[in-house]
């Protein structure tokens, strides 16, 4: 089974971490992801702050393009990975020893992807 794990932080607890303690988190990120390559299907990739963000969303009757996450939320989601596992307990045991969860306000969201598609054939 396929899960989509998304890495999340709260930005203004990033940035009360210390660089030295972050320096050391992200070490053992780098170990962690060579010790469940095994099971991680697609990398996915670390994002840009979310400063860099820009959204497109429904406007007037047309789509408007705006600076910006357009989600509320406090979390943003910093990165994302794909696991190849299988059952949710695979996944939720791998999520739960990332390194990051240390860091204060930082989360894994973990969601089964759609794999099989044959039900909207006609």
């Amino acid at each position: 089974m396929k899960y989509v794990i998304m890495f999340t932080s709260t930005p203004e607890l990033d940035a009360a971490v210390s660089p030295e303690h972050a320096e050391q988190v992200y070490r053992r990120v780098y170990e962690w992801f060579g010790t469940h390559g095994s099971v991680i299907s697609d990398a996915g990739a670390e994002l840009q702050p979310v400063t860099t963000a820009t959204t497109v969303r429904q406007g007037d009757g047309a789509p408007v393009v705006v600076d910006g996450p357009f989600s509320e939320s406090k979390e943003v989601i910093g990165g994302f990975s794909v696991l190849d596992v299988a059952d949710l307990d695979a996944a939720i045991a791998i999520v739960k020893t990332w390194p990051m969860l240390e860091l204060p306000g930082t989360s894994v969201e973990i969601r089964p992807m759609v794999v099989d598609y044959s039900h909207m054939e006609q």
